[in-house]
């Protein structure tokens, strides 16, 4: 009888572990505001001698219009908007409704005034500062390598 109980146990842990393994999960690299959702605010492993690095993150579930005005992190000593048509101050619009997504191609978040390289695998805290919804914790992922 005992078996029996053990086997149960190891199948009901196995079970658990692969439905962990499968089902959608909530996200540790969501940060909720009152009024939008940060999707997992990246960045690619730095060069030894970089200044600057580029984060990637997405803001969804928008309730109100927002303007992303600021960013800190103890790995820089500041942070500006950059890519496409943006200019060098933060100030990003989030509009309600809307997805928006910040990416390496197109409008970014980028760190100047890198204090050390940024490794793989490694986790920063940030502070996104919002104009409405005001200062939110999130942590920032160096998650890729950048290769050439």
């Amino acid at each position: 009888m005992n078996r029996l109980f053990q086997r149960r146990g190891v199948l009901h842990a196995g079970l658990a572990w692969g439905a962990w393994l499968l089902a959608p999960s909530a996200r540790a690299c969501e940060f909720l505001t009152e009024n939008l959702t940060i999707i997992h605010p990246w960045t690619r492993a730095s060069a030894h001698d970089a200044t600057t690095a580029v984060v990637c993150m997405t803001f969804q579930d928008v309730t109100r219009t927002d303007r992303l005005i600021g960013a800190q992190t103890p790995v820089a000593e500041g942070a500006e908007l950059g890519g496409g048509s943006a200019g060098s101050s933060l100030s990003l619009v989030i509009h309600e409704g809307q997805t928006t997504v910040l990416t390496e191609e197109g409008p970014h978040l980028r760190l100047v005034g890198l204090k050390f390289p940024l490794l793989v695998g490694r986790e920063f805290p940030m502070t996104l500062v919002f104009a409405k919804a005001g200062p939110i914790k999130a942590r920032l992922s160096v998650d890729y390598a950048r290769f050439g």
